[in-house]
């Protein structure tokens, strides 16, 4: 079994405000499958199921039906809750929303604190988790008074000091500049590919999407593409379909293919677009 296993996931909101109650079925029979050490991000606009799903991972919300078992667990056992909580953290949109003391290295010691972990392992695991998210020398520092994309690092580290073997990162980067989201990214790639944390990113920017080892679209809370980027992007017409956008190097290479020029449409880095056409180019240059 993969370390990540859904099947016939449905999960539905209920207003119990109105009279009779509003039901609102969110996921409608998901199937997912997550590999140990792999970075998927999840696509899908808003009201998609997308955030709802990354919940279900991190059992926060539990299946109305079907299955959703981390590492073995069943997430609709109690008992696996906390152990579950152990191997799947969380980091939300908003970073403010996470950090709750005054001094950065308190702020990322605090879950420890509170699950009566030895002080100098906390000492440890803070000092560690800082350094892994490049936020030490700010550790004496009031969060209040950093940038987003430094807030956001230390909600990371925060979870990071509990030893995760997943992290489900719902938008962390929707509330930053252009340099704070790349910030996170990067760290959010060295977790992945350095320390093997298996990273599922739920997020709304194409470009952090293609740097994924998957894509997974969700839409009217069922899942309608799982695979790698190159494939997921180079379907330019059903992704707009969908309300969704591609890289702006993918919807480039798009427009020429519709013009007529000899281009592969599974190009989604700057790289591998120049190159492209260069040779293009070069072609024309040799007629």
């Amino acid at each position: 079994m993969s370390y990540i296993h859904i099947r016939g996931l449905e999960f539905s909101y209920v207003n119990e405000l109105e009279e009779p109650p509003v039901v609102n079925k969110v996921l409608k029979g998901i199937d997912l499958d997550i590999e140990k050490g792999e970075f998927v991000a999840v696509l899908g606009h808003n009201g998609s199921g997308k955030s709802t799903l990354a919940k279900c991972i991190n059992a926060i919300n539990l299946p109305e039906k079907g299955e959703v078992v981390v590492d073995g667990l069943d997430t609709i056992q109690e008992d696996n809750l906390l152990p579950i909580r152990k191997r799947v953290g969380m980091v939300f949109q908003n970073p403010d929303n996470q950090i709750v003391a005054t001094i950065v290295e308190e702020d990322v010691a605090f879950a420890l604190e509170n699950l009566g972990v030895e002080p100098s392992e906390i000492r440890r695991r803070v000092d560690e988790a800082l350094q892994t998210v490049g936020m030490y020398e700010y550790r004496m520092h009031a969060p209040h008074k950093l940038s987003g994309g430094q807030k956001q690092r230390v909600a990371i580290a925060g979870i990071l000091a509990m030893k995760p073997d997943c992290i489900v990162l719902d938008e962390p980067t929707a509330m930053l500049d252009p340099k704070g989201r790349n910030e996170v990214l990067k760290t959010i790639k060295m977790l992945n590919k350095e320390q093997g944390v298996t990273i599922v990113l739920i997020t709304h920017y194409m470009e952090e999407a293609a740097q994924a080892d998957r894509v997974v679209v969700i839409e009217g809370g069922e899942k309608i593409m799982d695979n790698v980027p190159k494939k997921v992007f180079s379907q330019v017409d059903i992704m707009r379909n969908l309300g969704l956008d591609v890289p702006q190097v993918t919807e480039i290479v798009d427009f020429l293919k519709k013009q007529g020029y000899d281009i592969s449409n599974e190009i989604i880095t700057e790289d591998e677009c120049v190159e492209a056409l260069a040779k293009l180019l070069q072609g024309r240059t040799e007629q």
